[in-house]
């Protein structure tokens, strides 16, 4: 009986490739627990809290360890058994963080899924390596097509925290998309380290595009949208499927980080202003209508205010629909942190990145504004009763990144339709109203 089984929670911080993590072991180790929701620590006790951190950069860090020192607190209190934690943070701090922090149980690495497993008294069972315990809604689901990453960006501290890169073999991939069709999903966000460099170790050839064409055959999955795509030696043949296959969103995530040459060669990225500005108006050309996203990141050592307007200019030009940006932040054991000099201050890169974000307000504003007066085909995430809303994404919008369709419920234009059997369906609707990032829409009709 489930009252008798021991309570865990687990409290997953960082990137969606954690989340991955975290549903593929509750997988393995439901039958054995009741599972506690996520949100937020319990009033009552529970016997067991693994926390999944993220070590990439300083805010998450801090988020990480703000986590575990709760989870420690409420330990103290009597009102959780045990602690395990795992994941990025543990990893790259393996020999200090168990000195630190001695109130935890058990500490594991970014790579230690199995293990994890282990330390919750189950034994790792290869008939559920595909299966996952969905956390979030069920409209859409995260697959990570490969671990790890071989490029050596002078900021980053992936290479050491996850390792080399590690594909996951496509028949996998395939049946672990026919298991997340199975509970529902629609949409597949492909995600990665890097996902362009899918296939180069057990294939001996970038295999993105063969990949995206043998999930968009898996009965039940209607969207695939990519995400983490790495500009040098881009597989175009991507382009070619995403302009033909009508599953494959026209949607891009390609995080760019700058365009000066003097930054870019700072970075390590292995690319030039010239080719990476080529290379945006190929996927524009090949992909009518395709929305970019990328990121950057502004006051990295060597940015100048030459180089930042250079930036600013190539965004105005770009006008990607979608941008994210973050400050440097200099990371022990980086290329970056032993021969480069943070030279920008802290309080310039803010007012670089306010700037940049201004500029970017506009343009999103402006792509969202353009639609106006369009019906389009939304997927439908979630139904709130109280606000009588329902938020839904069109192809063009990925989820938890981007703005979102707001659907007014008007029992006019519903009929007998009831508002939250729509969850995880796709219906069609007007856009009427957009600010800088949301968009509101009224219902027209199921698109199914």
């Amino acid at each position: 009986m489930s009252e008798l089984r021991p309570k865990l929670q687990i409290l997953t911080r960082g990137c969606s490739k954690n989340r991955v993590d975290t549903e593929h072991i509750l997988a393995q180790i439901s039958d054995s627990y009741d599972i506690c929701p996520e949100e937020g620590l319990q009033d009552t006790y529970v016997d067991t809290v693994v926390v999944n951190t993220c070590g990439f950069i300083g805010d998450a860090k801090e988020e990480s360890i703000n986590t575990i020192m709760e989870v420690v607190k409420r330990k103290n209190e009597g009102l959780v058994g045990r602690i395990v934690v795992f994941g990025c943070l543990a990893q790259r701090y393996a020999s200090e963080l168990p000195e630190l922090i001695p109130e935890v149980d058990r500490w594991l690495g970014a790579r230690d899924n199995d293990e994890v497993v282990k330390a919750l008294g189950v034994r790792p069972d290869v008939n559920k390596s595909q299966s996952r315990y969905l956390s979030g809604g069920s409209s859409y689901a995260f697959l990570k097509i490969s671990e790890g990453c071989d490029r050596r960006c002078s900021y980053c501290a992936i290479p050491f925290i996850r390792g080399a890169h590690k594909s996951v073999p496509m028949e996998k991939l395939v049946e672990e998309a026919r298991n997340l069709a199975a509970k529902g999903v629609r949409e597949l966000v492909i995600i990665a380290q890097d996902t362009t460099y899918y296939g180069l170790d057990l294939y001996r050839r970038r295999c993105l595009g063969e990949l995206l064409e043998r999930l968009s055959e898996v009965e039940g999955i209607e969207w695939l949208r990519l995400h983490y795509s790495y500009p040098a030696d881009f597989p175009e043949d991507v382009l070619e499927i995403m302009a033909r296959n009508p599953k494959v969103c026209r949607y891009l995530d390609i995080p760019l980080q700058h365009i000066s040459d003097k930054v870019l060669d700072n970075m390590h990225r292995h690319v030039t202003g010239k080719w990476t500005r080529e290379l945006i108006g190929k996927m524009r050309e090949k992909v009518p209508g395709v929305v970019l996203r990328t990121t950057m990141i502004v006051g990295h050592p060597g940015e100048t205010y030459k180089e930042f307007n250079e930036l600013l200019d190539f965004v105005r030009d770009a006008r990607f629909e979608r941008l994210g940006a973050f400050t440097y932040s200099e990371e022990e054991g980086t290329w970056g942190a032993q021969n480069l000099r943070d030279s920008v201050r802290e309080s310039t890169k803010r007012r670089r990145l306010d700037r940049l974000m201004e500029v970017q307000r506009e343009i999103s504003s402006e792509f969202n504004l353009s639609r106006l007066g369009k019906v389009e085909k939304v997927l439908v995430d979630s139904w709130f009763p109280e606000q009588g809303v329902l938020v839904c994404r069109s192809e063009f919008e990925s989820p938890e990144v981007d703005g979102e369709i707001l659907v007014k419920y008007d029992v006019d234009k519903f009929g007998e339709t009831a508002p939250d059997t729509l969850v995880g369906k796709f219906i069609n609707v007007k856009l009427v109203a957009a600010d800088d990032y949301d968009i509101a829409a009224d219902y027209v009709s199921l698109a199914e």
